[in-house]
């Protein structure tokens, strides 16, 4: 099968939706399957405002449509709501051809959090866009549940995976755990005001607390929490590492759709810590995790858990599921009529 898929997100960007789509298009391909990504990085593009590290790319409706077509795709799916997800989305519609969409991110929460303006006014945005998808792919339940309290009721579930070769409970801590005073708490994920990183840094713990990742608010909070240890991006082995060696995963973001850093420290024998919201409710039990709306109430019961019981539970988050289920909501197209 030949599948085009539209994404503004894409690498070298670091995030869930880039890791979940390079990880699925691996997957497909390993099948056999001839995939064509169209990301920015294939047209002139400008810095997201407040986020630089993300480029917009300038691309016309033909030169996205003249791509797809260019791919003799059997099937179109639009991964994103930005630039190339609105003019993939534009041809689709004027070629009477079909699409599915995904909803990978609270982006209404998200834009209210940064802009201070009401989620209302960006869920009409959502509307419009996804309405016209044969299928708005989705992680969760609580998700799905919530797309269609805004009356888009035709969405698919598309799980996610981990990979329990690469995340596991034997990967090396990096030397630096060996000196720390413990617990020692980690949070993994882009540092941004969305993630709601300081929920985590403001809880009145002793041990240490360890950063992992990049982000526009990094600058800031590394001047405001001095005694954080900051680690940057860690990938592979490294990133495993730090899961396996950290007393508790925090997960403060209340935006995410699911979080697969929370399915990977599980992997890695790390209970986790949450706030009571979509993904976390949708992934945790008590036996590997703890929420609260108390963050620190819920750290303290996270390390309270038995780790012997949390790569077990996260075994069950196949990459390979996630690739039937997002082949099972495809929308076949006659690749004749975009040619």
């Amino acid at each position: 099968m030949k599948i085009a898929i539209v994404t503004d997100a894409w690498t070298p960007q670091v995030n869930g939706v880039v890791r979940t789509l390079v990880t699925i298009r691996s997957e497909l391909e390993r099948r056999g399957h001839r995939i064509t990504v169209i990301a920015p990085n294939q047209y002139r593009s400008v810095a997201c405002p407040t986020y630089p590290e993300i480029r917009l790319a300038l691309a016309t409706v033909r030169s996205v449509g003249l791509r797809i077509a260019a791919a003799r795709a059997d099937a179109v799916h639009i991964s994103t709501e930005g630039p190339l997800g609105v003019a993939a989305r534009r041809w689709c519609i004027d070629q009477g051809l079909p699409f599915t969409t995904a909803y990978h991110t609270q982006f209404p929460a998200y834009i209210s959090g940064r802009t201070g303006l009401p989620e209302a006014m960006f869920w009409r945005y959502i509307s419009w866009f996804h309405r016209p998808s044969s299928a708005i792919m989705a992680a969760t339940t609580t998700l799905r549940c919530e797309l269609a309290a805004h009356g888009l009721a035709h969405t698919r579930s598309w799980g996610r995976g981990v990979d329990l070769d690469l995340f596991e409970p034997g990967a090396v801590p990096p030397s630096l755990f060996a000196r720390l005073p413990r617990p020692i708490l980690l949070n993994v994920g882009r540092v941004a005001v969305e993630k709601n990183i300081e929920a985590f840094l403001e809880t009145p713990f002793k041990g240490s607390k360890v950063v992992v990742g990049e982000g526009p608010a990094m600058a800031d909070l590394k001047r405001r929490y001095p005694e954080v240890h900051w680690l940057g991006a860690l990938h592979g082995s490294a990133l495993a590492g730090a899961y396996a060696g950290a007393d508790a995963f925090v997960f403060p973001s209340r935006t995410d759709t699911f979080g697969l850093v929370v399915v990977e420290a599980l992997a890695c024998g790390t209970p986790v810590a949450a706030f009571p919201v979509p993904g976390p409710i949708d992934i945790l039990t008590n036996a590997v995790g703890a929420m609260n709306a108390d963050l620190g109430e819920a750290i303290a019961s996270a390390l309270t858990r038995d780790r012997s019981a949390c790569p077990a539970f996260a075994a069950q988050y196949s990459w390979a599921a996630s690739a039937d289920q997002f082949l099972a909501a495809l929308a076949p197209l006659d690749v004749r009529a975009a040619a």
